[in-house]
């Protein structure tokens, strides 16, 4: 994968805010910033993302970004929400801003793991631009949500991993945001939900089909009805979250845990998990017997890869297996 390329419109430009804060909250990556043609580079790449457009002081301000890691973290890269004002409401720039860099993830081969997280404080996404939405009639509400359905089921059928890290709230589409990546951590102090009947709605991005596919039908159906928010010891022990941890003094503690996990599923054999991945989210939706026909595919796409065969080789030969993806 190529590197995130950004002209910033000056020091105090959002840009520079969301991707320094990137930067400071690292915690041991090696990623700095490289100067190359008149742009800001992160450093680790010798192009920009393909298919990312410049920002400039004319675009958009910068509400989402993407920073890959390097060293013994690379084939992680990590999916930062930073509209403050907003809260990382689902506004139109930020579910823009959020496909491009998901269809980029999509198409790259070297990313090995995806982490979703928020650089706002004590928030992970708030949900719906309800300011932006009331100005919307029923057409543009009806499509917008549909954008937002699909963005959902975009972020879903990423082929790598993905782990959203909730530090702080995930109402409405920000639960359904977490919802549709495969792993989830938050800390206890973080409170999600699906409210949208609160406000007269009901989940119209995915919530209303994936929370029964994971917690199960009659407890989704309670927390859906009476638009509970629960804290991240709940959402563990109702199999929501994957993990919750106490929140630390740099208010990060479910990122630190989502980087943990990111680093299990870093050394496994790349095709192996991508198949593993398909072979689960397929076989989900159909018959055990379908289900037994769709495994078998899968597993028939790594059994010419070199990576077997390394796996093999390591196990006999007593070491750690060097996979490449191949």
């Amino acid at each position: 994968m190529t590197t995130l390329l950004r002209r910033l419109a000056g020091p105090r430009s959002s840009s520079w805010r969301c991707l320094g804060a990137a930067l400071r909250g690292a915690h041991g990556s090696a990623s700095h910033l490289i100067h190359r043609g008149g742009a800001r580079v992160l450093a680790g790449g010798g192009r920009p993302l393909a298919g990312r457009r410049q920002h400039t002081a004319a675009a958009d301000p910068l509400e989402v970004d993407l920073k890959r890691l390097e060293g013994g973290d690379d084939g992680i890269v990590e999916v930062l929400m930073c509209q403050h004002k907003a809260r990382n409401a689902l506004g139109h720039v930020f579910v823009s801003q959020m496909r491009e860099l998901v269809s980029t993830l999509s198409s790259d081969s070297s990313v090995r793991v995806v982490v979703f997280r928020s650089l706002v404080p004590k928030v992970f996404c708030a949900g719906a631009d309800l300011k932006e939405r009331a100005l919307m009639n029923n057409t543009e509400s009806d499509l917008f949500v549909h954008g937002l359905r699909s963005l959902m089921t975009q972020i879903a059928s990423l082929p790598v991993p993905t782990i959203a890290a909730m530090d702080g709230v995930a109402l409405g589409g920000g639960l359904e945001l977490a919802l549709a990546c495969d792993l989830r951590t938050a800390a206890t102090s973080a409170q999600m939900g699906l409210i949208e009947t609160t406000r007269g709605l009901l989940p119209g991005a995915g919530g209303s089909q994936r929370l029964p596919r994971m917690v199960g039908i009659t407890l989704a159906k309670e927390l859906i009805f009476t638009g509970r928010r629960v804290g991240g010891q709940t959402a563990l022990e109702m199999g929501l979250v994957n993990r919750a941890v106490e929140q630390n003094q740099t208010g990060d503690a479910a990122y630190r845990e989502a980087l943990s996990l990111a680093r299990e599923i870093l050394p496994q054999a790349p095709i192996a998990v991508r198949m593993a991945k398909e072979a689960m989210n397929r076989g989900v939706e159909v018959d055990i017997t379908s289900a037994m026909a769709i495994e078998r595919m899968c597993y028939a796409r790594v059994i010419p890869t070199r990576d077997r065969q390394e796996g093999m080789a390591a196990f006999i030969e007593k070491r750690p297996p060097r996979y490449t993806g191949e």
